[in-house]
């Protein structure tokens, strides 16, 4: 008997702006990924930015005209937004249930977008790519595309903030004991980090403002998953990443220690996993080396390959 085609899934893209400015990697690392797990995604070319806190606290209704103008672009293809940004996630859930629950908000920010022609009717849900894999594609999926199974390798998760707070806006994790980040990694065959720093705060929100305090607090949770014998980090926001990553020789300073921790982002776990080439990957571009934790895997590779093959 053949097999049943596999359900192919379609959403609307939304990269977010680091995904398309400072971490380019990430977009290049997730449309990498996309096709071996059957995701189909149709790009919000002309979304704009979520706001990230900032505008809202400024101009609430303009935050919420420019989340809702989103939703609407998505609500016209029919799909739901996948996004591979925390931050996005968690400002845009917020949003999308405020203009779905609070009485004559929907319609007032409506009103704000007539002049362009647009309206949202409050039918589109926003999915993070994390909890697109562990709820929607299935981590059985995810094991099936393995072609280089990460044993070797013991992975620090970092959640960030947005990505689970505040829980009743978002919904999908317990924001004090996690488990989707570790259930990935484990479906990769890795080992997850089990560290307190897994949920707390990389110090971006604040790293203009109080660097000295926001590389301490990146530093503490670096120092704290590679006492526990982190090989690397892996996090699903771009904005942890950079905290992490471009500000970790400063946070290895505050915390009076070496780090040299590689942080990865989540499509880049998968992709190595899967076999994907470092190029295609976008890895290259981090400040912190991540040629230590290539060799690591691709060394048991090699060992199992028979003698003089490759040569």
């Amino acid at each position: 008997m053949a097999a049943e085609p596999r359900t192919r899934l379609t959403y609307a893209l939304y990269p977010g702006c680091a995904a398309k400015g400072a971490t380019p990697e990430l977009y290049q690392s997730t449309m990498a990924i996309l096709p071996r797990l059957d995701l189909k995604v149709v790009e919000l070319a002309a979304a704009s930015c979520c706001g990230a806190g900032v505008l809202a606290e400024e101009d609430p209704d303009a935050a919420l005209a420019l989340n809702a103008r989103t939703f609407a672009q998505a609500e016209q293809l029919g799909l739901d937004i996948m996004t591979i940004c925390g931050t996005c996630q968690g400002v845009m859930s917020a949003a999308n249930r405020r203009l779905k629950t609070e009485p004559g908000l929907l319609d007032r920010i409506n009103g704000i977008l007539g002049p362009e022609g647009i309206t949202y009717r409050g039918t589109v849900q926003v999915k993070h790519l994390l909890w697109i894999l562990v709820k929607d594609v299935g981590l059985q999926r995810l094991r099936q595309e393995v072609r280089v199974p990460l044993q070797q390798l013991h992975i620090a998760p970092f959640y960030g903030c947005y990505i689970l707070r505040p829980s009743w806006h978002l919904g999908f994790d317990d924001p004090e004991n996690p488990t989707s980040l570790e259930r990935v990694i484990r479906a990769v065959s890795a080992e997850p980090v089990v560290y307190a720093g897994r949920t707390k705060c990389c110090g971006f929100p604040i790293i203009l403002e109080k660097e000295a305090i926001a590389v301490t607090m990146a530093g503490q949770n670096m120092k704290e998953a590679k006492e526990s014998g982190a090989d690397a980090m892996v996090t699903p926001c771009p904005l942890c990443h950079m905290s992490l990553d471009i500000y970790q020789e400063r946070a290895g300073l505050a915390v009076s220690t070496t780090l040299n921790l590689p942080i990865l982002h989540l499509p880049q776990l998968l992709g190595l996993a899967m076999g994907l080439p470092a190029k295609d990957l976008g890895l290259a571009r981090h400040l912190i080396s991540v040629e230590s934790l290539v060799r690591k895997i691709e060394r048991p590779q090699a060992a199992a390959l028979p003698e003089g093959a490759g040569s």
